[in-house]
């Protein structure tokens, strides 16, 4: 196949990212957020990474596992920044297995790749 530095980012991020969030040092992902980024988590807004560390830190469950569906990216033009969008499932502690969907900007500053911004929703239909 053709060499695709925008599709490799991709895996290596959400690589990172997944495999990092559902281990032992879940505080690991919190420092690959910009210190000004943004997260929105089931509809609450998080500013900032101290924020969002303390939010991500302090969810309720001992063992969680995504497993990834979908990974879409796009280069947002005239950046050094991405779109990324993740569909997918993962399962905490005895719960029975939940879909979701997570989409990232992930910005180049200072020769890093940090996230900026977040939006996180369980596939939860209440309809």
């Amino acid at each position: 196949r053709m060499a695709d530095p925008v599709a490799d980012l991709a895996q290596q991020f959400t690589s990172f990212y997944y495999n990092t969030f559902d281990g032992p040092e879940r505080a690991g992902v919190v420092n690959i957020y910009h210190p000004q980024a943004c997260m929105t988590f089931e509809g609450q807004k998080f500013e900032g990474q101290q924020a969002i560390g303390t939010k991500l830190l302090g969810l309720p469950f001992k063992v969680v596992k995504h497993v990834l569906t979908t990974v879409d990216i796009q280069l947002i033009p005239g950046q050094e920044a991405y779109l990324l969008m993740v569909i997918g499932q993962l399962k905490t502690d005895d719960d029975p297995p939940h879909g979701f969907s997570q989409v990232f900007t992930i910005f180049k500053i200072n020769g890093q790749h940090v996230i900026v911004n977040d939006v996180f929703r369980l596939a939860l239909h209440n309809g």
